[in-house]
C-alpha cells in the first residue's frame, strides 16, 4: 500500500495538467486491487483529520472520522510506520512527509470521488465564491457534523486574513467548529460576536455561547448580546436605543466575516416555539430554509423574518466573507433555498449527501 501510494505521488509531483493520466493511474489500480481504494480513502481521511486537529488522541479521532477505535488504531499504526505521523503522549500530529503526501495526493482523491465535480457545478450554478464538500451524509444514521466542523475551521483560518469582526450564529453545526480551530495570525485582534440571539433551550448551541467558545479557542475576544425573541414591536424599538444594542449595531455594520448554519424552516420554527399563526404563515408561503432569522422559499425569496437585533440581509452585500455551513441530504432543499439568494462572497461548506441531492434537485428544475 505504501509503495503504491508513493509511486502515485512520485508520478504526479505537482498535479499541473495531465489530469486524465493521473486519473487513469488511480482507476487502473482500482480495477487491479479494488480493496486498495477503500484503504487509501480511509488513510487519507485520517491523515487529513490529524493535520487539521492535531495533536489529537485516538478516541476523539475515531469519533470524528466515524471509525471504530480498532480501525483507527490500525490506520494510525500504518501511517506511523510510513513516517507520515508521529504519535506522542499529547496525541498524533502529521510529519513534514505526511503534509507532503496530503498536498500531493489530495487533488487525486477529491477528483476520484467526484467531490470536485459536485463543488464546481454548485459553485458555477449559484455564482458563489467557493464550495467545499466533505465525505458522508450527516443525515444518515451515525452521521455527524464533525467533518463539517473540521473543514469549516480550516477554511475560516485560511481565509480570514485581516478580518477583525466575526459574527457567528447558533446551532449544532456551528458548535462543532471551535474545537477544530487553533490560533491563527491576528487572532488576538479578532472580536467574535453573535449574529443574533440564541435558539431554543440548549444553551451550548446558542450564538452567544458559541461566539465565546470561538474566542476562548483562538485567544481572541468576544461580545455578547441578549435579546428575548418575544419582544413586542414597541419594546424592540426601546431596546434598540440601549447603549449595548447601539454598540452591537455598529459592530454589525463593520463585520468582516459571517459564519452561519442553514436550517429546515419547519424544524427551526418548532425549535423556536413559534406560535401556530407563524407556523401557518411559513406553510402558506412555502418556506423551505432558514438562516440567521430569515426564512426562504424555493426561489430564494425572503418570506418571513424574525424581529431581532443582529445581521440583516442588507449587511451581506458588505461582508467580505460569508461561510455557510450545513450538510445532510435531508437539508438539501433548505440549503438550496438559501443558495438561490446567496451573495457572491458566499463559501458553502457541505457534505456529499447534501451536495448530491442539491444537484439532483437542480436537474429536476
Amino acid at each position: 500500500m505504501g509503495r503504491i501510494l508513493s509511486n502515485v505521488v512520485k508520478r504526479c509531483p505537482k498535479l499541473k495538467g495531465g489530469v486524465s493520466l493521473k486519473l487513469s493511474i488511480v482507476e487502473a489500480q482500482e480495477k487491479l486491487v479494488p480493496e486498495m481504494m477503500a484503504t487509501l480513502q480511509q488513510r487519507y481521511l485520517v491523515l487529513k483529520l490529524i493535520k487539521s486537529s492535531g495533536p489529537i488522541g485516538r478516541r476523539p479521532l475515531a469519533d470524528t472520522a466515524g471509525l471504530s477505535e480498532r480501525e483507527t488504531r490500525s490506520v494510525m499504526e500504518a501511517l506511523r510506520d510510513q513516517q507520515l505521523i508521529r504519535v506522542a503522549k499529547e496525541g498524533a500530529t502529521v510529519t513534514a512527509e505526511g503534509e507532503s503526501v496530503l498536498e500531493q495526493l489530495g487533488p487525486l482523491i477529491e477528483l476520484q470521488y467526484g467531490k470536485n465535480v459536485l463543488a464546481k457545478r454548485i459553485k458555477s450554478y449559484f455564482s458563489i465564491q467557493d464550495v467545499h464538500i466533505v465525505k458522508g451524509d450527516s443525515s444518515e444514521p451515525g452521521g455527524s457534523n464533525e467533518l463539517l466542523g473540521t473543514e469549516a475551521a480550516s477554511v475560516f483560518a485560511s481565509r480570514i486574513g485581516n478580518g477583525r469582526i466575526v459574527a457567528v450564529t447558533g446551532g449544532s453545526t456551528m458548535a462543532a467548529i471551535p474545537k477544530h480551530l487553533s490560533c491563527y495570525p491576528g487572532a488576538e485582534d479578532t472580536v467574535f460576536i453573535p449574529a443574533r440571539g440564541g435558539v431554543g433551550n440548549n444553551i451550548g448551541q446558542q450564538a452567544n455561547v458559541i461566539a465565546a467558545t470561538f474566542a476562548h479557542t483562538c485567544n481572541a475576544s468576544y461580545k455578547s448580546l441578549y435579546y428575548p425573541e418575544s419582544l413586542s414591536e414597541e419594546a424592540h424599538a426601546i431596546f434598540l436605543r440601549e447603549p449595548t444594542a447601539q454598540k452591537m449595531l455598529q459592530l454589525y455594520e463593520t463585520t468582516d466575516c459571517l459564519m452561519h448554519g442553514i436550517g429546515d424552516a419547519k424544524k427551526m420554527a418548532a425549535m423556536r416555539d413559534s406560535n401556530e399563526e407563524e407556523q401557518q404563515l411559513l406553510d402558506s408561503r412555502c418556506a423551505k430554509g432558514e438562516a440567521f432569522g430569515y426564512y426562504f422559499n424555493d426561489a430564494g425569496e425572503i418570506v418571513h423574518h424574525l424581529r431581532t437585533v443582529g445581521i440583516q440581509t442588507d449587511h451581506l452585500k458588505r461582508i467580505p466573507l460569508v461561510l455557510a455551513v450545513a450538510g445532510g441530504s435531508a437539508k438539501a432543499e433548505a440549503i438550496l433555498s438559501y443558495l438561490r439568494g446567496a451573495t457572491k462572497q458566499t463559501v458553502l461548506i457541505t457534505d456529499e449527501g447534501a451536495a448530491r441531492e442539491i444537484v439532483n434537485l437542480l436537474a429536476n428544475d
